[in-house]
């Protein structure tokens, strides 16, 4: 059964060059069902794990790279599915997109890796993947005309997903090329209520002025227009306000710790992660791989800098106990010391030599007794002795635990001081991410303000000429 699929899938997606979008409609439920059947049998097979998949999607993409799509299309075929088929499908059909007039084989190619997807034990990784390919399989269908297909697609991304400002726009786009402005401006009211860090926000603001200008309102089109520009005005205030507070507390404590606090009214939000400005523009920042590796590092190092800084004052405690230890065995004021411990083995000594005395003129019954009474003291002794022993060696023992004590303190503090170094160069170096980040959020929403003013002069021209003309008649 699993050649049976990797067969099937290597005909939907290398071998469609001449097939219609019409003719590719049965090919998921086919896949589909291959799947099921693979996952019944894939427990006679042999499974190799994530590390394979990983690199035969590696090798797929280093196909592709090269221009070999039909190659990286066949070891694709041969991958058991997943997350990583899932995800070299995805930028199959991204190829397929900016080569081929047809969509058909990038709509199959998403198709697949949706099928493929579905495979993917991470259930959270899962639906970001899934999301993320039913947008762009709408985005795809709406490029090519296909409106009914799109809004298919998009209708099935998740409400609570980074992809729903996106998809909302993008469904939106679709109804109004059916002529339903109605349902269009629908969508582009729920997309308005995320914060405009989301791709397709935007967009959906100046959707709204359009859908009421198609419907015939131009006066409730103006106010649109007019209710965008402030949005983009005060969100441009709000990102020179995060500037400003990345140049003066730092990105990793700006984007990522002040993210994490919402607040005693975050139950208030609609979304607790989706509707909060500051969490939108982390997720949006942290979409960058070098933002990733850049916060990974950071919050590595930080936590590295507060394990050492709990060594430290582990071992200041550790060396203010031995230096008390030390004073109360110098002082002898633990017992009586040393002195002590010999003056119960003199009195010993001289207990014994009371009992070899005794034991020259008793009788049998006592000369018994005197000898278990020996062999008792001499046992005392001993134990004496040894105790003795230790007490002379003790303070030996903490003066030398003492030196290793303040060497590893020596030593902590040389790491700290490293670490610390390290990451304050590392913070530098995501604050200059997050400071170009938002130069470029402002620059978009300049374009938008370009936009949305554009359109606001277009509608006052026209409504110019309509009154002129009214009056000329």
């Amino acid at each position: 059964m699993g050649l049976r699929l990797r067969a099937l899938l290597l005909v939907a997606v290398v071998g469609l060059g001449s097939t219609s979008a019409g003719a590719a409609s049965p090919l998921p439920e086919e896949i589909r069902t291959g799947l099921v059947s693979f996952r019944a049998a894939e427990g006679a097979g042999i499974h190799l794990g994530d590390a394979r998949q990983q690199a035969l999607y590696r090798k797929a993409e280093s196909a592709r790279a090269q221009g070999r799509t039909d190659d990286a299309g066949r070891i694709l075929a041969g991958m058991k599915e997943g997350y990583w088929s899932a995800l070299g499908y995805l930028n199959l059909a991204t190829d397929y997109a900016s080569t081929d007039l047809n969509p058909a084989r990038a709509l199959v190619a998403l198709r697949v890796a949706l099928a493929m997807a579905e495979g993917d034990p991470v259930a959270e990784r899962r639906a970001k993947l899934r999301n993320n390919l039913l947008v762009r399989a709408g985005y795809l269908a709406y490029q090519h005309g296909e409106f009914d297909k799109a809004i298919g697609f998009l209708e099935k991304v998740d409400l609570d997903s980074f992809s729903t400002p996106r998809a909302l726009y993008l469904h939106g786009l679709a109804l109004a090329e059916k002529g339903n402005h109605r349902a269009a401006m629908q969508s582009w009211h729920r997309a308005r209520k995320y914060p405009l860090a989301y791709p397709g926000v935007a967009d959906a603001w100046i959707g709204m002025g359009r859908g009421y200008d198609l419907s015939g309102y131009l006066g409730q089109s103006g106010e649109a227009y007019l209710a965008a520009n402030a949005a983009f005005e005060s969100e441009r205030v709000t990102l020179r306000k995060l500037s400003e507070k990345i140049g003066r507390d730092g990105a990793y404590k700006t984007l990522i710790l002040d993210a994490r606090d919402t607040g005693v009214d975050w139950f208030l939000a609609d979304s607790r992660t989706l509707t909060q400005p500051r969490m939108a523009y982390l997720l949006a920042f942290m979409k960058q791989p070098d933002a990733q590796h850049a916060a990974g590092r950071v919050a590595e190092l930080e936590a590295l800098r507060g394990q050492l800084e709990g060594f430290g004052r582990d071992l200041d405690v550790f060396q203010k106990a031995l230096e008390t230890a030390l004073r109360d065995v110098s002082s002898g004021s633990i017992g009586d010391g040393g002195d002590g411990i010999r003056r119960l083995i003199r009195e010993g000594e001289a207990l014994l030599e009371r009992i070899e005395r005794f034991s020259a003129g008793a009788g049998k019954e006592q000369a018994l007794r005197l000898r278990e009474l020996k062999t008792t003291i001499a046992d005392a002794r001993s134990r004496l002795d040894l105790l003795d022993q230790r007490a002379t060696i003790r303070p030996a023992v903490l003066e030398s635990l003492a030196e290793q004590a303040r060497a590893l303190q020596r030593r902590n503090e040389r790491l700290l001081s490293a670490v610390r170094e390290l990451s304050g160069k590392s913070a530098e170096a995501l604050d200059e991410l997050a400071l170009a980040f938002v130069r470029q959020q402002d620059q978009r929403l300049t374009y938008a303000l370009d936009k949305t003013e554009q359109q606001i002069a277009h509608l006052y021209e026209y409504l110019a000429l309509q009154n002129l003309g009214e009056n000329s008649q």
